[in-house]
């Protein structure tokens, strides 16, 4: 089982930092700790139910826990602004060279990442990440965002003082 103080660290890591491209980190499931501490939460209460005894027989519940461990395991996103995200990453390149905190701050309406831009700004909201409109304040939609963000994961040890232990009793 992850340390639920990990899950808090990682939030706390990423929760105010807006990428170049306008993703606020703090809403992203791999930075935030999320999705490792959901895949926990997931293997615990599939083994507390004992699946494996009444459940689908066609499954291999070894190789299975052994990815979702792999999953708990895996080291969360720093954020681009700290050296996570893609490596060659066009819009953290182009907003360097240019000096801007994002570039939806970018004048140059010939700039050449904006379809790249465009295509991951719709697939975070598709997703569910944050992205900050042009011109928002930072520190304004960062406390809002963080507001919306319990309602994205309202069980979230990111929010709960008693993360769920997989015991009603607890």
């Amino acid at each position: 089982m992850p340390d639920p103080s990990k899950s808090t660290d990682a939030f706390e890591n990423v929760r105010n930092q807006i990428g170049y491209c306008g993703i606020w980190c703090g809403s992203c499931a791999v930075g935030n700790g999320a999705l490792q501490e959901i895949t926990a939460r997931y293997r615990r209460l599939i083994d507390a139910y004992g699946l494996r005894e009444w459940g689908p027989k066609d499954l291999n519940y070894d190789r299975f826990f052994a990815e979702l461990v792999g999953i708990e395991r895996e080291a969360t996103c720093p954020g681009c602004r700290r050296g996570g995200g893609r490596a060659a990453c066009e819009m953290r390149a182009c907003a360097r060279s240019r000096d801007i905190e994002h570039c939806g701050d970018c004048l140059d309406p010939a700039c050449a990442p904006d379809d790249a831009l465009r295509s991951m700004r719709s697939g975070a909201r598709a997703a569910g990440l944050f992205v900050r409109p042009q011109g928002a304040d930072h520190r304004e939609l960062i406390a809002q965002w963080r507001s919306d963000l319990r309602s994205v994961w309202p069980s979230s040890v990111l929010f709960d003082e008693a993360p769920f232990e997989g015991s009603a009793d607890k």
